[in-house]
């Protein structure tokens, strides 16, 4: 590269190859049963944890369920909840069956399941209640960024992954299955295996459909 400094050629290396990590990485829903070593596991989570977080609190915490027996007491509450739910909305018995069926393979299917929770412990209180929620929203947004490097990372390392967020409709029942910490706030599951398959491509929005630079004329 021309012009440029070896240092200056090394970062757009890696840039690139930073990019087609964020372009190729799927949701998979099907593993192997392959373990996931515990160094690969301290290698993502040490990664998740650089993520930027609102005053640096950090909120994110993360619960790693690889017992077969533990992930199939959750994945059978989580069931009872959701049929139980469905009922209540009327939904079709078999429709209702096949879903119940589909997460319960989900999650006793992967080798780890992973618990994506946040804590307010070392939020800011406020008095009102519309800062109460700012704060609670800057925990949601800096948990969710560092499992999206939990996931970046994943793919990295060769694995599959897939983002659940099924907890947030029944996180009672999640926190009694799993005696998940009382300050603990679950918020999704992460399931993570090397990949049974090569999952799909999914259609994604065009850029003037989601990003506009306000120095260009739009309609409006």
């Amino acid at each position: 590269m021309t012009g440029l400094s070896v240092a200056a050629s090394a970062a757009i290396v890696s840039a690139a190859g930073l990019h087609r990590i964020m372009h190729e990485r799927r949701s998979i829903r099907r593993y192997r049963a392959d373990p996931v070593g515990r160094d690969v596991l301290d290698r993502l989570f040490l990664s998740a944890a650089m993520a930027p977080s609102a005053h640096n609190r950090q909120p994110w915490r993360y619960l790693v369920v690889e017992d077969a027996a533990e992930k199939q007491a959750l994945a059978r509450a989580m069931g009872e909840r959701l049929d139980a739910d469905r009922r209540r909305d009327g939904d079709a018995a078999d429709a209702i069956a096949r879903d119940v069926a589909r997460s319960y393979a989900r999650i006793t299917g992967a080798p780890v399941v992973i618990l994506v929770c946040l804590t307010l412990e070392e939020a800011d209180v406020y008095p009102d209640g519309a800062r109460a929620q700012a704060e609670f929203l800057m925990a949601v947004q800096s948990t969710a960024m560092a499992t999206q490097n939990l996931l970046l990372g994943a793919h990295a390392e060769g694995l599959a992954a897939c983002w659940m967020c099924a907890p947030l409709f029944c996180a009672d029942v999640v926190r009694a299955s799993l005696d998940v910490p009382a300050h603990w706030q679950p918020q999704g599951l992460v399931t993570l295996g090397v990949a049974a398959d090569q999952g799909r491509d999914r259609p994604r929005k065009p850029l003037p459909a989601f990003v506009r630079y306000m120095s260009e004329p739009h309609a409006t």
